[in-house]
């Protein structure tokens, strides 16, 4: 009787079991029916959040190179110590060094004017009786002029690729920067102009840089070089140089408005997105494209640049590398959003649902718990602080995020080196977060029974 009473308080307490399950698989058919219903009526609405999405994306996509350009006019152009470190290679540059040796070369030379002496002292010597001196002076006076242009050429050379010449173009750039400004901003006035479409750089404190110089080794023709010699070097040409005004005080003006708009209109984009993660992954390439597309735009533009400078203005070797000097921090930039915004993109694809990603990171735990049981089973645990980090793990995956988000903000000049190694070291943290990531019920070591 007693078995009879407990074999239905039994098949009772199944029953209640069983309908308990029963109501719970009810109410969650109801709630997917409700979830698909919802779904299907704002498909509608759907769409135009994903056209909303994708509209401030692209368009912040599109800003992203401008407000690069924008940022580059206002700390290389506008700032003097970014100047002056923009342009201070160029002149240990060989092609700008021999392009300079062989202006100033020909500027002394023609003030010089050797022919010129050399047709004195024989007329000098004819008077004094001396005819076949003065017949043997006035054959080889184009030997002599060779000889003084080769002579004066390698002592040239020799200063230019000097640390004094150094420390005049440093000086000559950072006195100048003020008036490359100034050109740009339309006051033609200083050491950079505006000649004949052409942006040209004094010489005058290169060749009273030269002349001492020449006159310590003992060439004493230097002497002969006027003291108020300043010739010009064409550094650029400038055809459309108005153009260039008018878009340089446009950008300096919208130079913080253009990045915060353009970083605002992606960031915008991801929240309008039905996923924010795609919304987050199609930011990110959005961004990597268009510094992709930017790099394009600065080759395209070189390649023009160069096929515009006539050899006789300045040498093609001479001109790539003044090109490419000038625009050597916008490729650093371009290059660190690129990189930038593929590792961002990759992170957030890898933290998805896709099934490559799933596999990864299930790859990756079983790699883990793999060295986790290693260690445990050598004596290593992580004990309570390991329960911690298990309690706390997404707040510590955030603050490993942010962190690594700070060093590259407050850093000053980042890199695509730097951005690598801040992925790696977060990827190292995560992984140590993991590792040390504890169950509370793992601290519980397993108790014998009674009676055994």
């Amino acid at each position: 009787m007693v078995e009879q009473q407990g074999s239905a308080a039994a098949n009772a307490g199944h029953g209640d079991a069983d309908q308990a399950e029963l109501a719970r698989l009810r109410e969650e058919v109801q709630q997917l029916r409700a979830e698909k219903a919802v779904r299907r009526g704002g498909r509608g609405g759907g769409r135009w959040r994903t056209a909303l999405a994708v509209t401030l994306i692209v368009l912040g996509s599109i800003l992203a190179p401008i407000a690069v350009l924008g940022y580059w006019a206002s700390n290389q152009v506008s700032n003097t110590d970014r100047y002056v470190a923009n342009m201070q290679p160029l002149i240990s540059e060989p092609p700008i060094q021999a392009a300079l040796t062989n202006e100033l070369t020909t500027v002394i030379m023609d003030n010089i004017n050797v022919q010129s002496y050399t047709s004195q002292a024989s007329t000098e010597l004819r008077q004094r009786d001396l005819p076949r001196l003065a017949d043997l002076l006035q054959n080889f006076s184009g030997s002599i002029s060779s000889g003084i242009s080769g002579a004066i050429h390698s002592a040239v050379a020799r200063v230019i690729a000097s640390p004094a010449i150094a420390t005049v173009w440093t000086q000559a750039n950072r006195i100048g920067h003020a008036t490359m400004v100034a050109v740009l901003s339309g006051n033609n006035n200083g050491a950079v102009k505006l000649v004949n479409g052409n942006v040209t750089l004094a010489l005058g404190p290169f060749i009273t840089k030269v002349a001492d110089q020449l006159t310590a080794q003992g060439l004493r023709i230097a002497t002969l070089i006027p003291k108020n010699l300043n010739p010009t070097f064409t550094l650029f040409e400038a055809p459309n140089l108005e153009k260039a005004q008018a878009g340089y005080r446009l950008v300096n003006t919208l130079r913080w408005v253009l990045p915060v708009l353009s970083i605002g209109l992606l960031v915008l984009g991801i929240v309008a997105a039905r996923s924010r993660r795609r919304g987050l992954i199609g930011a990110a390439l959005g961004l990597a494209a268009s510094m992709l597309v930017l790099g394009i735009a600065l080759a395209v533009a070189r390649a023009i640049y160069l096929n515009s400078v006539p050899q006789s203005v300045l040498p093609s070797d001479a001109a790539a590398a003044a090109y490419d000097t000038l625009i050597r921090f916008i490729r650093e930039g371009l290059r660190v959003l690129l990189v930038l915004g593929v590792v961002i993109a990759l992170g957030a694809y890898l933290t998805g649902p896709a099934k490559s990603a799933v596999s990864i990171r299930q790859h990756t735990a079983d790699g883990i718990g793999w060295l986790r049981g290693r260690g445990e089973g050598a004596g290593l645990r992580a004990g309570r602080f390991g329960v911690w980090v298990g309690t706390h793990k997404n707040l510590l995956r955030i603050c490993a995020v942010a962190l690594m988000a700070l060093i590259f903000v407050l850093w000053g000049t980042p890199s695509v080196a730097l951005v690598l190694w801040l992925a790696a070291i977060l990827l190292v943290l995560l992984a140590i977060i993991e590792l040390l990531s504890t169950k509370p019920a793992a601290l519980a070591a397993p108790r014998p029974r009674a009676g055994t």
